[in-house]
């Protein structure tokens, strides 16, 4: 069953509290941030990723990426360099995600092997829930694999008796994050979004 959240005019701590059970109970729940909604739960659990992929009916060919709270927690799963650290700290929290060389903690088919893509969302639940848990979250957009991006309703359709929780909120730009990678000191986007990187102060 799914149980419903409503924080589209404030955040209700007791109901803020049942969300971060959730989560720490291996829940899998939908959210809203900056950009679209997202899916996710517990980065570290398999249980939780594959149940991520048969939702979406994802391929597992396809990796996906994790939300952290803090610039501080990056350095937890990843490995950064000089340039990759002016990025962080002009961009995030924000519209981006970078591809980082990936620490040996996370394992799963749902990562790539040696790197990880990492995000801070700018937006005030995620970063709330973020800041209580323990773990980062795997995230990845809340939709049926291959399909665009779903408003509210869309979810509930799609995913109604599927995830432990949704949560309804204020929904950004409805475009998905920058995705950047360094390659040899040089600035890659490998998807467009909002956010476009200025080099010239990324030198």
């Amino acid at each position: 069953m799914t149980k419903y959240y409503d924080f589209r005019k404030e955040i209700n701590i007791k109901d803020l509290d049942e969300i971060i059970k959730n989560f720490n109970d291996n829940g899998v729940v939908i959210f809203p941030t900056e950009t679209v909604f997202g899916i996710g739960g517990n980065a570290f659990s398999n249980e939780v990723i594959n149940r991520i992929y048969d939702i979406k009916q994802r391929p597992i060919s396809k990796n996906v990426n994790i939300m952290v709270g803090n610039k501080k927690q990056i350095e937890e799963y990843a490995y950064v360099n000089e340039k990759e650290k002016k990025i962080i700290e002009k961009y995030m929290p924000g519209e981006i995600t970078i591809i980082l060389k990936k620490k040996k903690e996370l394992n799963s088919y749902a990562f790539d092997n040696d790197t990880i893509g990492i995000r801070i969302p700018n937006n005030n639940i995620m970063l709330k829930i973020l800041s209580k848990l323990e773990f980062p979250i795997v995230a990845t957009s809340a939709n049926i694999s291959g399909d665009g991006n779903y408003n509210y309703e869309d979810i509930k359709k799609h995913f109604d008796g599927k995830v432990d929780a949704i949560i309804n909120g204020v929904v950004g730009s409805n475009t998905p994050s920058t995705i950047v990678k360094v390659v040899n000191n040089n600035i890659e986007v490998l998807r467009q979004g909002k956010i476009v990187i200025d080099s010239e102060l990324i030198k």
